[in-house]
C-alpha cells in the first residue's frame, strides 16, 4: 500500500519532499558576547545565566504561560458585545415568459449585527475566572520550571567540579603509587625487597591507573550533562573557572519549621496546585449555567441599494431572546457531576502537594545536616589517613616496615581523598536542593538561607 512500509520487516522511507534537516534547531542557542569571550572560564553565575537562556524547558513553560494569558484575554471578551459586518451582493435575471418581460436586477445590502449576552446565571463570569486561574497555574508552573532549571544547572556544575577534583585526587594517588613502585624496584635490585613486594607495588599502580581512567570517563559524561542543562550541544567547547572554596563549612541557622513555612508560602508548584483547584471550582459555575436560562439581546441594521431604490432603504431588527434548556439526555447533569468530581480531585491533589512540600523540605534539611557532618568527618579521615601513610612510608624507607603496610595505608589515603571531595561537593548540592525545596532559589542561583560559621575547621579538597 502506498504510504506505508513494504512489509513488517522493512523500514518506511519518507518521500523526498518530506525529508528535513534534523541537524538544525528551532531556536538559536544564545551565548552573550561577554560570556562567549570567557567560554573557557565560566563561573557558576554564567552557568545559571546560560541555562535560563537556552534550556528548552523554560521556553516551553513561557510559551504555555503566554498562551494562557491570551486565552484569559479572549474569555474577558464575553462581557462585551459581538459585532459583525456583512455585505451581500445579488444579481437577479428572469426569463421572459407568456407576456412577462425579462427582468434584471442588482442589489447591494450591507448590514451590521450586534449580539450581547445579558444574563446567564454565572456561566460567563465562571469562564473568565476559570481562564484566569489557568493563567495563574501556568505562571506558577513557569516559575517552578525556572527553579528546576537553576537546580539542574547547579547540580550538574557541582557534579562536574566534583569529578574534576576527584581526577586530581586520583592523579596524586597514582603519583604516590608510581613513586612506591620505583622504590620497590630499587630495593629489589639491591636485595632489600622481594619480587612479591615489587609485584604488589606494580598492582597498586595498575589499580590507580584504572581508577583514574574510570573517573576521567565520568568527568566527560558529567561535562555532557552540564552542557545539556545549559541547553547547548554536548560537544560545545567550554570549561569552568575553579571556584574558591571556603576553609570553613557553615552550618544552617534556620530551623526546619522556618523553612517549611517559607515553602508553604513560596513553593511555585503548591501555588499552581491551588490555582488548579480554583480553576476546577470555577468550571462548576460554567457547567451549571448550561442547565439554566440565558437572556441574549440581538440587533441587525441593514441598508439595501438597487435600481428601484436609488437612495437605498433601511431595515433593522431588534430582539430579546430567552433560552431555556429543557432536556439533553441527562448530559448536562452528568457534566456538572463530572465538574464537581474534578474539583474534589483537584482539592485532594492540593492536599497531596502540600504534604509533599513539607516532606521535601524536611528531607532536604536532614540531608544538609548530614552532609555538614560528613564534611568534618571526611576532613578528619583524610588527616588521619595522610598521617598513617607518612608513618608507613617512613618505616618502609628505614627498612623496618612492609610493602603491604604501605600499600594498605596508600589505599586508605586514596579512599579518604575521594570521600573528602565527594563530601564537600555533596554539601554544596544539598544546600541548593534545600533552597529549591523551600521555594526560595532565585534566578541567579542564590538563596536566602541563613548560615553560620561552624567551630569545626574544614579544609578544601586536596
Amino acid at each position: 500500500m502506498a504510504g506505508a512500509a513494504p512489509s513488517s520487516a522493512q523500514n518506511w522511507t519518507p518521500p523526498e519532499h518530506m525529508k528535513r534537516d534534523t541537524t538544525s534547531s528551532h531556536g538559536k542557542v544564545e551565548i552573550p558576547s561577554d560570556i562567549q569571550q570567557r567560554l573557557q572560564t565560566l563561573t557558576l553565575a554564567d552557568i545559571v545565566d546560560l541555562a535560563l537562556r537556552n534550556n528548552p524547558a523554560t521556553q516551553i513553560s513561557w510559551a504555555n504561560a503566554r498562551a494562557a494569558a491570551a486565552t484569559y484575554g479572549s474569555a474577558r471578551g464575553g462581557y462585551l458585545p459581538t459585532i459583525d459586518a456583512d455585505v451581500t451582493g445579488t444579481t437577479l435575471k428572469t426569463v421572459a415568459t407568456q407576456g412577462r418581460a425579462a427582468v434584471q436586477q442588482k442589489t447591494l445590502e450591507p448590514s451590521v449585527t450586534i449580539s450581547y449576552l445579558v444574563f446567564d446565571f454565572g456561566g460567563r463570569s465562571g469562564s473568565i475566572e476559570e481562564a484566569k486561574q489557568a493563567l495563574f497555574a501556568a505562571d506558577w508552573t513557569h516559575n517552578l520550571t525556572i527553579q528546576n532549571v537553576v537546580l539542574q544547572a547547579e547540580t550538574a556544575y557541582f557534579n562536574y567540579m566534583a569529578a574534576k577534583a576527584l581526577v586530581t585526587a586520583q592523579q596524586s594517588t597514582l603519583k604516590d603509587a608510581q613513586a612506591n613502585l620505583e622504590a620497590a624496584q630499587e630495593r629489589h635490585k639491591v636485595g632489600l625487597a622481594t619480587i612479591a613486594d615489587e609485584l604488589q607495588a606494580k598492582t597498586a599502580v595498575s589499580q590507580a591507573e584504572l581508577d583514574l581512567e574510570t573517573t576521567q570517563g565520568q568527568l566527560a559524561t558529567t561535562r555532557g550533562t552540564l552542557a545539556l542543562a545549559l541547553g547547548v550541544p554536548a560537544n560545545t567547547p567550554y570549561d569552568l573557572q575553579p571556584p574558591t572554596l571556603p576553609t570553613t563549612v557553615p552550618v544552617i541557622a534556620d530551623s526546619v519549621d522556618t523553612l517549611i513555612a517559607a515553602a508553604l508560602r513560596d513553593r511555585p508548584d503548591l501555588a499552581a496546585a491551588q490555582a488548579e483547584y480554583e480553576r476546577a471550582k470555577a468550571n462548576i459555575s460554567v457547567v451549571r449555567a448550561t442547565r439554566l436560562p440565558s437572556l441574549r439581546l440581538n440587533g441587525t441594521g441593514a441598508r439595501t441599494y438597487s435600481k428601484a431604490l436609488s437612495n437605498g432603504a433601511d431595515s433593522y431588527t431588534l430582539s430579546l431572546g430567552l433560552s431555556i434548556p429543557i432536556f439533553a439526555g441527562f448530559s448536562r447533569a452528568y457534566n456538572q457531576l463530572a465538574a464537581e468530581a474534578e474539583r474534589d480531585a483537584a482539592g485532594a491533589q492540593l492536599d497531596q502537594t502540600r504534604q509533599q512540600v513539607i516532606f521535601d523540605v524536611f528531607s532536604s534539611y536532614q540531608t544538609l545536616q548530614t552532609s555538614t557532618k560528613r564534611v568534618s568527618s571526611a576532613d578528619d579521615l583524610l588527616a588521619s589517613a595522610q598521617e598513617s601513610e607518612d608513618v608507613a612510608l617512613g618505616r618502609d624507607k628505614q627498612g623496618v616496615g612492609s610493602v603491604l603496610d604501605l600499600l594498605t595505608a596508600q589505599a586508605a589515603l586514596a579512599t579518604a581523598r575521594a570521600q573528602q571531595v565527594q563530601a564537600r561537593w555533596t554539601w554544596e548540592t544539598s544546600l541548593v536542593q534545600l533552597a529549591h525545596d523551600a521555594g526560595i532559589l532565585d534566578v541567579h542561583g542564590g538563596n536566602p538561607i541563613h548560615l553560620t560559621s561552624d567551630t569545626t575547621q574544614s579544609k578544601p579538597p586536596q
